[in-house]
Parts: C-alpha cells; sequence; structure tokens
C-alpha cells in the first residue's frame, strides 16, 4: 500500500473552502465529511482536510494563523505549464487568490503560488526532469 498524506487546514467557512477544493479537481469523500469536517480527495494518496476552527481545537491548543501569514507552502505538481496557469486562474475565479508570489520560469520548471480563502498558500508547478541541469538543488 502506498503512503497517504492528509493535509489538515483549519478553514473559517467549510462550505466555501469545499467549494474552492471542488474548482481545483478535488472531489469530497462523504465517509469522512460532516458540519464540521470535510475530506477533499485529489489522488489516492493526496487528502485534504477541511475543519472548522472548532473542530482544528479540538486537535490542537496552537493558534490558528492569520489569512495573511504563510505557515507553510504546499506545492502541487502539475501535468503542463498550461496546468500551471489553469490552476492559479481556477483559484483566483473561485474565492483564493491567484499570483501571491511572481511566476517562477527556469525552464525546466515553471511555478506559481495561490492562496485558499483562509490564505493556505499553495505552490502549483510543472517540472521536466530531463531538461534539469547539471548541480542544480
Amino acid at each position: 500500500m502506498s503512503r497517504m498524506i492528509f493535509v489538515n487546514l483549519p478553514v473559517a467557512d467549510l462550505e466555501r473552502s469545499m467549494a474552492f477544493y471542488e474548482a481545483l479537481g478535488f472531489t469530497n469523500n462523504p465517509h469522512f465529511t460532516d458540519e464540521t469536517a470535510a475530506c477533499m480527495v485529489l489522488s489516492e494518496t493526496i487528502h485534504v482536510m477541511l475543519l472548522t476552527h472548532a473542530k482544528w481545537r479540538t486537535f490542537t491548543d496552537r493558534p490558528i494563523p492569520p489569512s495573511d501569514s504563510s505557515e507553510f507552502m504546499l506545492a502541487l505538481s502539475c501535468e503542463s505549464r498550461a496546468a500551471v496557469d489553469a490552476m492559479n486562474e481556477t483559484a483566483g475565479a473561485n474565492g483564493g487568490t491567484a499570483d501571491i508570489n511572481p511566476r517562477q520560469d527556469h525552464g525546466f520548471m515553471y511555478s506559481c503560488a495561490l492562496a485558499d480563502p483562509d490564505g493556505h498558500v499553495w505552490e502549483s508547478f510543472w517540472m521536466d526532469p530531463a531538461a534539469i541541469p547539471p548541480n542544480v538543488t
């Protein structure tokens, strides 16, 4: 069995966040969804758990970062440069913020960053491993 990742995110408005992630291509897993949480599935191994602030606080006493902070940046690979652009545009059109950082184009890798409605930062990227120059880190 492949290892899986479940990214847990505190959200202010569960329905709005579910709609945002559905627009990006995630699907809802109703077995792990109720009025306090939603499991949004991108692939067999990538899941995002959207948790209301009240639900989040049952897991940790640590404060929820403000929406204008960057507690982390999740990088998600895309099939092409066009798919990177499409994801960024879709985010901006569905309650998120597109282009929160300048786009990066290194020839072999192309990326842009977006934020979901709660300010969680995602970087969509495309990379051609065969075109990576030697000694690039």
